[in-house]
């Protein structure tokens, strides 16, 4: 079986019940914000690897007249998508299925689980005007010296590819993407961070973000791209 297989098995679902839905309206806020930031009022959204759809849920409140799809390949989350109204939901490869071009599309924690990044972001750049990326930046000084780190985090949520800002960023570039607008989201500040690395974190932020960020880690990248 493939790498891909832990989500249409049911193992990532028995290893992360909550699909992370706590993290969803903190997700929506800041793709909402940098949307309206840079002056784009999409009329559709799509959102590739949707997991339980909460993201596109909290859009809606926002972009309610958009048309809002999801894209998944996991059987086992339509039970959780039935509670979502007025959003269009599909199991399935994305780009077998998708016939639509959307004014904007969601990757959201995605890419770094795919085996092939770069295929699957060529592959979707034909499918959307805009893009918004949301990255762990899970590789830094910290996760690369305590060896455990990166192997725990591949083996809990899957991640295949480990990035810093700036790689994360030329991967974008190397498969056509121009990049709009790149921000930090806080997510060490989020409830389940752990409060005393947070502290260390906080220092290093404040004399310097982007060096702070490549030792400690503790962020991840959110990217408006076309």
């Amino acid at each position: 079986m493939g790498v891909e297989s832990r989500y249409q098995d049911g193992t990532y679902l028995r290893d992360n019940p909550e699909l992370h839905q706590s993290d969803s309206p903190w997700k929506a806020r800041h793709i909402i914000d940098i949307l309206e930031t840079n002056h784009i009022e999409p009329a559709s959204i799509c959102d590739v690897g949707c997991g339980a759809g909460a993201v596109l849920s909290q859009m809606h409140t926002r972009f309610s007249d958009a048309r809002l799809v999801g894209y998944d390949i996991s059987a086992q989350l339509s039970s959780y998508w039935a509670e979502h109204k007025g959003i269009e939901f599909n199991i399935g490869d994305f780009h077998e299925l998708n016939t639509t071009r959307y004014d904007a599309l969601l990757m959201l924690d995605v890419f770094e689980h795919v085996r092939d990044p770069f295929t699957f972001l060529e592959r979707s750049r034909a499918h959307a005007r805009h893009f918004v990326f949301h990255i762990p930046l899970d590789l830094s000084a910290l996760t690369v010296a305590r060896r455990s780190l990166l192997t725990d985090i591949r083996r809990k949520v899957g991640h295949l590819h480990s990035y810093t800002r700036e790689l994360a960023l030329c991967t974008l570039r190397d498969c056509g993407y121009n990049i709009i607008d790149s921000r930090y989201t806080g997510a060490f500040k989020l409830p389940d961070a752990s409060r005393l690395a947070a502290i260390p974190r906080r220092v290093a932020y404040a004399i310097n973000k982007d060096m702070g960020v490549r030792l400690l880690g503790g962020e991840t990248l959110l990217v408006l791209a076309s």
